[in-house]
């Protein structure tokens, strides 16, 4: 960073909120997925007026600008890999609104979103978007990734719930997008088109947030099987059945295994595979509701079902479900997580694709996730000192993403493409597809600053690359 830069910057930002030491630039190179990239300076700004200019600033001087929440981003999202200036928007955490009577949250994006689940369920609502990560990860990067979490199926993603941003552009215009009503058709959807957008459009300052009455009741269920495609019948003949569960969870026999070594919740370990079941709505409908999922499970092969009884027996279930991502990583140094995402009719098919790159690649492959809308996360236990493991290990991504497009599915249902995806966006999107979504890019943001390197392939790109 050249100095009369920092001399512009020190004008717009504190010199407090300014880190340039390489301790501080390391703990800023590095996400929750693959791979270090070392900024050039990373600001700490307080508002969207700094944000604005700074990203004027960094027009006027062409500088990379990589706006990053909690760093819990699993595809690379705020990893600043052309260098240049890193935004921490961890700051921007101070407004929290809940609009109980218009049944809206007004939030800025550095906010947490457990908080916004606890203080919405404080007044009786529901903010269903629940990614794994919500503890930690702010809402901000909730947005712009699009993520979701087990209440997907039921509920949709984070995208039906955004209904008004702030949003600072690509060339440091400040804008707001949609608003607080629930319909609104005035000119193009630029709150979807941002919403998911990974960074690349715009630079969020605060968002509004459709919520919904939290549910009265719910009901949950554990159901074990023998063959890891039985448990895909089972989501399936569940969901044609017309029950519509409000979360259907999977874990393989690996994961299990991972689970009851890192934090013993009483699963089978010889079970080949798990669903977890849980519907809900009024407390009359319920009852029977998850009888009749209990009878599906054991018509094509469950072993055993457990339904909870109680809150306590209900969250013993759902503990089994949180600590899949803590206990694999404990099976060794490197984790790459994908979460391809196919049909739901398509789920048996897709566990037998994973199955078979398993085996044929002899890698440690464990399979979770939300199998209800048939996204599941494929994550690849691995070392990534071991430089031929490693190949495989590249080769395995690239089938497990070919068999999901192959099945009519898609690279990404939450993680986002980031850096670790881009090379397969033409395999989904076709050369036409890909030049349109580029074309959007270089309209917004004609000098390329804003999360250059992410979501499109280099040239010649055409797989990725972790070695």
């Amino acid at each position: 960073m050249k100095q009369h830069v920092l001399e512009e910057i020190k004008k717009i930002i504190p010199t407090e909120r300014i880190l340039l030491d390489l301790s501080d630039r390391y703990s800023y190179s590095y996400d929750a997925s693959f791979g270090e990239y070392l900024p050039d300076v990373v600001i700490q700004p307080d508002n969207a007026d700094e944000i604005s200019k700074l990203v004027k600033l960094a027009n006027r001087h062409l500088i990379p600008v990589y706006p990053r929440g909690a760093s819990t981003s699993l595809s690379g999202g705020p990893l600043p890999v052309e260098g240049g200036m890193v935004l921490d928007m961890s700051r921007l955490n101070k407004k929290l609104i809940i609009d109980r009577e218009n049944l809206l949250a007004i939030v800025s994006p550095g906010v947490i979103t457990a908080e916004i689940h606890k203080k919405a369920e404080e007044v009786g609502l529901f903010y269903p978007p629940d990614p794994s990560s919500s503890h930690v990860s702010t809402i901000g990067g909730n947005l712009l990734e699009n993520s979701s979490g087990p209440k997907g199926l039921k509920y949709g993603t984070t995208k039906e719930y955004v209904i008004g941003l702030e949003v600072v552009t690509p060339t440091g215009e400040i804008i707001r997008t949609g608003g607080k009503t629930v319909k609104n058709v005035t000119g193009y959807d630029l709150t979807r088109l941002i919403v998911g957008s990974e960074g690349t459009l715009g630079i969020v300052t605060e968002a509004i947030l459709r919520l919904i009455p939290k549910p009265p009741a719910r009901k949950t269920l554990l159901a074990t099987f023998d063959r890891l495609i039985d448990s895909g019948h089972a989501i399936t003949k569940i969901l044609s059945s017309g029950i519509l569960p409000g979360a259907m969870e999977l874990m393989d026999n690996p994961c299990i295994r991972a689970v009851e070594n890192f934090s013993p919740c009483g699963l089978p370990v010889d079970a080949q595979a798990l669903i977890i079941v849980e519907v809900d709505g009024h407390p009359n409908a319920l009852e029977e509701e998850i009888k009749k999922c209990e009878a599906l499970c054991y018509e094509v092969g469950a072993t055993s079902v457990r339904i909870a009884q109680n809150e306590t027996e209900r969250m013993e279930i759902w503990k089994a479900r949180k600590m899949v991502s803590p206990a694999i990583t404990q099976m060794g140094p490197t984790k790459i997580s994908e979460d391809a995402t196919v049909p739901r009719s398509q789920i048996p098919a897709m566990m037998e694709h994973l199955k078979q790159i398993r085996e044929k690649y002899q890698l440690n492959l464990v399979v979770f996730g939300h199998a209800g809308d048939g996204n599941l996360h494929p994550n690849i236990i691995t070392d990534k000192r071991n430089i031929a493991e490693m190949k495989r290990v590249e080769d395995a991504v690239s089938e497990i993403f070919e068999a999901a497009v192959s099945l009519g599915g898609t690279l990404s249902g939450e993680h986002g493409i980031g850096t670790l995806k881009s090379a397969y966006m033409k395999m989904e999107l076709g050369e036409a597809g890909l030049m349109m979504m580029k074309k959007i890019k270089e309209a917004w943001d004609p000098n390329n600053i804003l999360n250059p390197g992410k979501i499109f392939p280099k040239p010649g790109q055409t797989k990725v690359v972790l070695t």
